[in-house]
């Protein structure tokens, strides 16, 4: 079965891990959002792309979820006492990312080449996407203004209170290379628990992404357990907007793409609330054993979904 799995952030890069034991390599591709990615330092930063190969090359920090494993930090120290600014931690394993990545993107590489190349030095099977290699950042529409999504996310620690999100760019960018293509050819697409407004909305904001998947068996994990997401804003940002956050308003984030939805055993009162096959799991993955099992258990319900 080919499976395309849509990610972003550190619930995202767990799931695709587990997808990564669980299929062949050839049979995998992982779609990452890029909106979070910024300059800092004059170096390129691409936050989730970097959870996501970090995760399947089995180099992130198993306590953080990002960042290298191993990390030190003596160059973030001697930018601190510079002056510099320090609220983006750089460890020094993950500032080679940063620096090789710039140099390639200077270059005239592409985006989606400089992550081919990475992946191939780390050992990833998987093929790993961006979804663009154009400039697409989130800008979140605060009570404090329009903010950079790591101003947002990382300086000002979600403090502000979100009224809106913006993918700048979006509608003049074009797919990367392959994304169209994999999307239209997959048996089934996999939206890993992954923030819906800032991890997956800017991947379907792209050009002819949504309609790639017109057709095919559909299926998202909840980031959201039990009103909570695990990690990250998400939770925040629907109370915020209006709506109260569960499982039922990730399935209704989705209306009209979606044909199956996984909950967590948490929320399983809640499946008579919703208009579509779901599947009732154990979504917390606290270690790779725990990530393979729930992927094993999407990929089977996934399979029922496919078209026949």
């Amino acid at each position: 079965m080919k499976v395309v799995a849509l990610a972003g952030g550190v619930g995202g890069a767990k799931l695709a891990d587990g997808l990564a034991q669980a299929l062949p390599p050839e049979d995998l591709t992982v779609i990452v959002n890029t909106g979070d990615d910024f300059n800092h330092y004059g170096l390129r930063i691409c936050p989730d792309l970097d959870t996501v190969c970090y995760t399947l090359a089995g180099l992130a920090n198993p306590e953080t979820g990002w960042g290298r494993e191993g990390e030190t930090w003596n160059a973030l120290e001697n930018l601190n006492r510079l002056g510099g600014p320090g609220w983006f931690r750089l460890g020094d394993r993950d500032l080679a990312t940063h620096l090789e990545r710039t140099r390639r993107l200077a270059a005239g590489e592409t985006l989606s080449q400089v992550t081919a190349a990475f992946c191939a030095a780390w050992g990833v099977g998987p093929r790993v996407l961006p979804m663009t290699d154009d400039d697409v950042p989130t800008i979140v529409r605060t009570d404090e203004g329009e903010l950079p999504f790591q101003e947002y996310f990382v300086a000002r620690q979600c403090a502000p209170r979100v009224s809106g999100f913006h993918f700048r760019g979006a509608a003049q960018a074009t797919p990367a290379p392959g994304v169209l293509e994999t999307l239209a050819a997959a048996d089934a697409i996999i939206f890993c628990p992954s923030n819906p407004w800032v991890s997956i909305d800017p991947i379907l904001n792209i050009p002819g992404v949504w309609d790639a998947m017109k057709g095919r068996a559909v299926v998202a994990v909840s980031p959201i357990v039990g009103g909570q997401a695990l990690k990250g804003p998400a939770a925040k940002m629907y109370a915020e907007l209006g709506t109260e956050p569960s499982a039922v308003a990730v399935a209704k984030h989705y209306r009209g793409l979606l044909t199956g939805f996984v909950l967590d055993t948490i929320d399983a009162g809640l499946v008579s609330l919703l208009d579509m096959p779901t599947l009732v799991a154990d979504t917390i993955m606290q270690n790779r054993g725990h990530r393979l099992r729930l992927a094993q258990e999407v990929l089977e319900f996934a399979a029922g979904r496919v078209p026949q």
